[in-house]
């Protein structure tokens, strides 16, 4: 097998391809498997393997890692957004007498709890979960954090652990049950499972020195399992790139999403390269901010990157333990793609209805003497932005009681309202609190504090 879909440019295809076979080559890979996926639609798909005429399809399955936990985060945010949670609820209000009591249910999808990032010995991912049987065993009772809560981002296996188990016990059933139920079967993902189904992958650890493999063991983690236990294939991961992307109202809300890929703790300095939200790894990869998550577990690597501005995602899964680096190659298929093929922007076009009262809303408005402009959108939207660029640009949403709703960067989620005079003229813009004015500090003007009665001087 080479590529298929002819939904790409020859150029772009021949790119694609070429990355994947060095991948496969150069990290000495048994297969990597791969696509890309443009606007929610699987566009291409490639895979190269060490028998020759052969390769396997984008329906065999192959061990996911941490990708489940991108599963496990959508399952706790459904709860949430039915109110049987809240994401600051400590986890002992509903999972009483683990080692994270105290943890919030917050923190533990963003890894920032502090809670130990394994388990104690034995290594979990290559031994039997019979030998954890009990949530108590998943981290030292006597020293399960590692770091204050709420400080730092620190990667704890066990923490999603204990989400799987926060799962179980507000549905009173088994997380992967809920998960197929909930989520798997309304996207139509019938080949993701707890355990491997044919046609599967085997996994293998390829020796560092010699061009010999080792097979791996195919282990049942038991209470680990929702941190790296799903199997699944490339085609599957397609729908669930595109689900991660615009959301599905049979399973999660675009808005909920979205709350996913904020960062959770502040990245570290302004030129950072990688965050965490609420189940979502972030990277900044050449110049794109992506959100997807990596996922590794003995005999296998895999890795699902998303760029919302490019309408772009890209899978690649391997079977080998280490080498390859798919998921910095799933990153590059995006790179590829999109050098290749630019996401061609919508087409300008008027609004299909106007109102007037919002049309005379548009225009120069000044917070003190710092100009503005207020653009009027489609739907009702408002955007705000400074006259020279900054960070305070935001949109706002229309809200019934005709105020409105900052969507996003400095105003998310503050409110703008029309602020109007005796005889109903407009007098100013309350944003937040923050008053916009006509004119820069006008003598007649609602400003804070008043104006100096001389006004504007030359000095």
């Amino acid at each position: 097998m080479t590529d298929q879909y002819d939904e790409l440019l020859p150029t772009t295809r021949r790119a694609l391809l070429h990355r994947i076979a060095v991948a496969q080559a150069e990290g000495r890979t048994p297969s990597l498997v791969a696509a890309v996926v443009r606007d929610g639609r699987l566009v291409w798909s490639g895979a190269r393997s060490m028998i020759d005429g052969h390769a396997p399809t984008v329906d065999v399955q192959y061990r996911i890692g941490s990708l489940t936990k991108t599963f496990v985060a959508v399952l706790v945010l459904r709860l949430r957004d039915e109110g049987l949670l809240d994401l600051a609820d400590p986890l002992e209000r509903h999972l009483p007498g683990t080692p994270a009591d105290g943890a919030t249910v917050a923190q533990l999808l963003a890894h920032s709890a502090g809670l130990a990032s394994e388990t104690p010995a034995p290594w979990w991912e290559r031994t039997d979960g019979t030998l954890r049987p009990e949530l108590a065993d998943l981290l030292e009772g006597d020293n399960p954090r590692k770091h204050p809560a709420g400080r730092l981002h620190h990667y704890s296996n066990p923490g999603y652990a204990l989400l799987g188990a926060l799962v179980e016990r507000l549905r009173g059933e088994p997380w992967h049950e809920v998960l197929h139920r909930e989520v798997l079967a309304p996207l139509g993902m019938d080949r993701t499972t707890l355990l491997p189904e044919h046609p599967h992958a085997g996994g293998f650890a390829v020796h560092p020195w010699a061009d010999v493999m080792l097979p791996e063991p195919l282990t049942e983690t038991g209470l680990m399992a929702p941190a790296g236990q799903l199997w699944s294939t490339v085609a599957d991961l397609a729908r669930w790139a595109a689900f991660l992307t615009a959301g599905d109202p049979k399973v999660l809300t675009a808005e909920s999403l979205a709350e996913m890929r904020v960062p959770a703790v502040g990245p570290g300095g302004e030129n950072w390269s990688g965050g965490y939200g609420l189940g979502l790894q972030l990277l900044r990869h050449q110049d794109r901010v992506l959100y997807g998550h990596t996922g590794s577990m003995p005999g296998f690597t895999a890795g699902l990157w998303i760029s919302e501005a490019d309408g772009l995602a890209a899978i690649a899964v391997a079977n080998a333990t280490s080498g390859g680096d798919t998921p910095r190659v799933a990153a590059e298929l995006i790179s590829l793609t999109a050098q290749h093929e630019p996401r061609l922007p919508e087409p300008w076009r008027p609004l299909s209805s106007l109102d007037e009262d919002l049309l005379a809303l548009t225009g120069p408005w000044y917070w003190g003497a710092a100009g503005h402009t207020l653009r009027l959108k489609a739907d009702r939207v408002l955007e705000l932005a400074p006259l020279t660029g900054g960070t305070r640009s935001s949109r706002f949403r229309a809200e019934p009681d005709g105020s409105w709703t900052g969507l996003d960067h400095y105003y998310a989620g503050e409110t703008l309202r029309v602020v109007r005079a005796a005889d109903g003229s407009v007098s100013h813009l309350d944003v937040g609190s923050f008053v916009f004015t006509r004119r820069p500090y006008g003598p007649a003007e609602a400003v804070p504090g008043g104006v100096d009665p001389a006004g504007w001087q030359a000095f």
